[in-house]
């Protein structure tokens, strides 16, 4: 089978409470659609947990909008541990993750108005887009970047999900063959270095880094590749210091960005892919099980570990609840994974969460 990768599905969140970070981010980034959410033991992911089976409670969460959705996830079999020192630009990891919004002063006015933490005013990044960055309630930082492609525009909400990533990286070279060849955003936006207007306001970002912005050439052709749309990445090395690991003395769940998690097709393929490549797979529930059952959803999922410690996930869906009301589920096994059509993905409103 051809190995296709459809976009970013989420982006893995660790929080200290799943109920608080999850009303928090329905509230101020309407991540309010529930995909499905679960609790049960992590005990395929022993190569990041320590060895040991995690007990955890976990939410899927989308915007309307559109873009990747949320995974957050909390430790219930031990106390999440924080981070014991504050996370710099170019620290080594998922160091921000990118919103999309197709009206960055109408999102920048309302978290404005919301009183949250923003790092910088509007600026413009080096292609001349418009965006800025700010922090949550838990440190976590985000840029919410111009993105006028939207999924559903009836939504009151003016910002979308998640765009992509900036990632620390120690060696530009040695970490872009994952990010270009693996994930196949073959395409260079920018690749500049120097001292960055954009970047000051963010614990950091007043010093010289090399920053390459990557994108994909193809057009998506996924089951939900219209929901997802277009996605980056952006790779940043710090040029005058030494990065941190952003997860050092920590495991996988703890309170931060813990994964970016891709939706594929052609697991089987792509497993003997990355293994070519240098990037076994450090987790693979298929080995283990022919679908993963994730509560609501089945499907199998693997992770592969970059050079500069970037957990990423690939999840291939095979069953996902569309109406659970009524019984009715889509099973891609059966369906194929051609392009849903727009109404269907439009019901996934029915399942918004407003408590």
């Amino acid at each position: 089978m051809v190995v296709k990768i459809n976009g970013i599905q989420q982006l893995g969140v660790g929080v200290e409470d799943v109920h608080e970070a999850w009303k928090w981010y329905r509230e101020h980034f309407s991540m309010d659609i529930r995909m499905f959410e679960d609790e049960a033991v992590a005990e395929l992911m022993l190569a990041h947990t320590d060895g040991k089976p995690r007990a955890r409670h976990a939410v899927l969460a989308l915007n309307m909008r559109g873009g990747g959705g949320f995974e957050i996830w909390q430790h219930k079999g031990k106390k999440p541990k924080t981070a014991d020192f504050e996370i710099q630009l170019g620290d080594l990891g998922i160091n921000v993750g990118k919103i999309k919004t197709d009206s960055v002063k109408s999102a920048y006015k309302k978290f404005s108005d919301e009183g949250l933490d923003l790092l910088t005013k509007i600026k413009k990044d080096p292609a001349g887009n418009d965006h800025f960055y700010m922090k949550d309630i838990y440190g976590n930082m985000w840029e919410i970047k111009n993105q006028k492609e939207v999924f559903r525009k009836k939504e009151k909400s003016v910002s979308g999900g998640v765009l992509g990533a900036v990632i620390g990286v120690k060696d530009m070279e040695e970490s872009l063959p994952v990010y270009q060849d693996i994930l196949q955003y073959d395409k260079v936006v920018y690749d500049k270095t120097g001292v960055f207007e954009d970047f000051k306001g963010i614990k950091g970002g007043d010093k010289k880094f090399r920053r390459v912005l990557l994108k994909h050439s193809d057009v998506k052709s996924g089951a939900f590749s219209p929901f997802f749309g277009q996605s980056v990445i952006e790779l940043v090395q710090a040029i005058e210091r030494e990065p941190k690991d952003i997860y050092e003395g920590r495991i996988w769940g703890d309170p931060g960005f813990i994964h970016l998690c891709f939706d594929i097709n052609g697991m089987d393929a792509f497993r003997e892919k990355v293994k070519g490549m240098g990037h076994p797979f450090t987790v693979d529930s298929a080995k283990a099980l022919e679908s993963f059952d994730m509560g609501e959803a089945a499907g199998n999922f693997a992770y592969i570990q970059a050079p500069e410690g970037t957990l990423i996930e690939f999840v291939e869906t095979h069953r996902i609840p569309l109406m659970k009301k009524l019984n009715w589920y889509l099973d891609f096994r059966k369906r194929g994974n051609h392009p849903l059509p727009n109404w269907m993905l439009k019901l996934f409103r029915f399942k918004r969460v407003k408590k």
